[in-house]
């Protein structure tokens, strides 16, 4: 099985997250998709087959499946580009059907779109948001009280976390095992960091614990999740936004992040995709 190896929301010619994509003629077993995703490596690997007027899509990381994934999905979109032209492509996920806008990029190759699946956000419990504080070894003097802690949701549920200081985001660690279990306890897919810059510029860090990962340097999920949050909050921000992600870990990404003032409403998450080779399955 030929895997596509592309890294989303790139940085030009460095960075981005790097994920799989499989095309199938038939959607695989969910034991062979672990399988691949576990022998990859990356975050996610997403499987794709042909399916009514669009893509059938599942995304698996070394761990699990994920009902949603942002970055593996911009990967998914520079990957139909490239055999099928720019456009919009239809995907199908589990349980919804989103979109992805393909165009080329400056230097060749494709800069993608997302639109993602419908959002929420609620306030997590506090007892949950203390014994997830104590795994990071963060005081209440890191956080920024200025937002909320909630989970937020845009196909996948995550955690939002503001802290007042570049230098705390920076400096990142946590105890895997035991978030790993309280994540899975909520069904958080990700703990997104956040440090916001200026109105039009957040800097994140996303731990990725159940799916087995220390850390995502690119998550479009958690960026849709956070532009509903944002919404729900009424922050007086900008509607069009950018994400810095990865640069703590040397892997610099850019994601661009546009949402509408309707209340649960789809948000559009665009990013640059950087082609890094195969892979035989």
């Amino acid at each position: 099985m030929n895997i596509l190896k592309i890294a989303a929301f790139a940085d030009g010619d460095k960075g981005g997250n790097p994920a799989g994509v499989v095309f199938c003629n038939e959607m695989p077993d969910e034991k062979t998709m672990l399988n691949l995703a576990k022998q990859l490596g990356y975050s996610e690997t997403a499987f794709l087959k042909s399916f009514q007027d669009g893509w059938r899509i599942r995304y698996f990381s070394p761990e699990m499946e994920v009902p949603f994934c942002g970055h593996a999905t911009i990967a998914c979109g520079a990957a139909l580009g490239d055999r099928y032209g720019e456009g919009v492509y239809k995907l199908f996920l589990n349980t919804d059907e989103i979109s992805i806008d393909v165009t080329k990029s400056g230097n060749g190759g494709f800069v993608a779109a997302l639109q993602s699946p419908g959002t929420w956000s609620k306030a997590a419990p506090r007892k949950y948001v203390e014994d997830i504080i104590q795994q990071f070894q963060f005081t209440a003097t890191d956080i920024d009280s200025k937002f909320p802690i909630h989970f937020a949701f845009a196909g996948a549920k995550h955690l939002i976390i503001f802290l007042k200081e570049r230098k705390t985001l920076a400096e990142m660690k946590y105890d895997f095992e035991r978030t790993r279990v309280l994540m899975l306890k909520e069904d958080v897919a990700t703990i997104s960091l956040l440090w916001q810059e200026s109105h039009g510029l957040f800097h994140a860090r996303n731990a990725f614990a159940p799916g087995g990962v220390y850390e995502d340097p690119a998550t479009g999920a958690a960026a849709a999740a956070l532009a509903g949050y944002l919404r729900d909050v009424g922050w007086q921000g900008s509607r069009s936004f950018e994400i810095v992600q990865g640069e703590d870990m040397g892997c610099p990404s850019r994601l661009f992040v546009e949402f509408t003032s309707d209340s649960g409403a789809s948000i559009r998450v665009a990013g640059e995709a950087r082609y890094m080779g195969e892979a035989d399955g």
